[in-house]
């Protein structure tokens, strides 16, 4: 494995490349259970979530069987109470020993859940072995970027800076969010929602999104040029929509950015600007004047049209 790239649902297409492979204890698994705890912002805090379906993509069992669901609010100053912890225990289905065993598995996790500033530990399965034990036999943790401070050891293993686009590294530098994808329009919005809608308008009107890139509520100019510099540098880029809902973004900052930056870059491949919200009217006579050959929208569903269409 080690020197051979890994490719899997949740890597990039081209995989990560395996530097380090862990060897653990093989043990022989009669029966798998799921078990994750998470930050829930719906509950204000950490929640518990379990089923007896473990080993499966437990999106599917939400969907397909969501009884076999549990979710439990936690205290996040309290250790879980022994009552909760044996309702969660016999609701996976463990007897016996196996009930106490799975209870103190439970109560050890979130111990570290809380120690190591976790947003998430989930334990795909939490298995009973032919012996008796109850052990988590997967792990996913993700960690809490602003505890960084406190879990240096852990943030130092971090190497997903060797296996990252360097686009979506430079776009961290300015506190932009950027993922690549594998279309050919480029998208800059504010807010993760309303780049999840763009992208799904663009795809309904037959085009293909070539990324995510959020640059987030308090973005300034100099942010905006750098989201273009990061957008061009994508070969695969044919084409540009801009696409933000001015709340906390002034509308006039974006479309002062987009001229700035399309000048500067001398931009060559179609654009298409839609803005709504604060001084919008001032950002489309920035727009308007600056001799540009932009494309306005109304709304979302025609930015998205004038996109795809700019590129046949």
């Amino acid at each position: 494995m080690i020197g051979n790239r890994l490719i899997t649902k949740q890597t990039p297409k081209s995989g990560i490349m395996v530097k380090k492979v862990m060897v653990a204890r093989s043990v022989n698994i009669i029966r798998e259970t799921y078990l994750c705890i998470l930050l829930d912002r719906e509950h204000n805090g950490p929640v518990l979530i379990a089923s007896p379906a473990g080993g499966v993509d437990i999106e599917a069992v939400a969907e397909e069987t969501p009884e076999k669901i549990l979710t439990i609010p936690l205290d996040i100053d309290k250790a879980i109470p022994q009552a909760t912890l044996e309702k969660v225990a016999k609701f996976l289905e463990f007897k016996g020993k196996c009930i106490e065993t799975c209870a103190q598995e439970i109560q050890k996790l979130y111990e570290l859940f809380k120690a190591v500033d976790a947003v998430q530990i989930e334990i795909n399965p939490l298995a009973e072995t032919d012996k008796g034990e109850v052990i988590s036999v997967d792990a996913k943790l993700n960690f809490d970027d602003n505890a960084q401070y406190r879990q240096k050891d852990i943030f130092a293993m971090d190497i997903s800076e060797e296996e990252s686009d360097p686009r979506e590294l430079e776009a961290s530098k300015y506190n932009l969010n950027y993922v690549a994808m594998d279309g050919n329009i480029g998208c800059l919005v504010n807010g993760a929602g309303l780049a999840m809608a763009t992208m799904d308008i663009i795809k309904l009107n037959g085009g293909e999104p070539a990324n995510f890139l959020d640059v987030g509520g308090g973005v300034k100019e100099n942010q905006v040029l750098k989201a273009f510099e990061i957008l061009t540098s994508d070969p695969k880029v044919k084409g540009i929509l801009v696409n933000v809902f001015g709340g906390i973004v002034n509308c006039a900052t974006i479309a002062n950015g987009v001229v700035a930056a399309s000048k500067k870059l001398s931009l060559n491949v179609p654009l298409v600007v839609r803005l709504e919200g604060t001084n919008v009217d001032e950002a489309r006579q920035i727009l308007k004047k600056s001799g540009l050959a932009i494309q306005t929208a109304t709304d979302l569903d025609d930015a998205a049209q004038k996109a795809v269409t700019a590129l046949k």
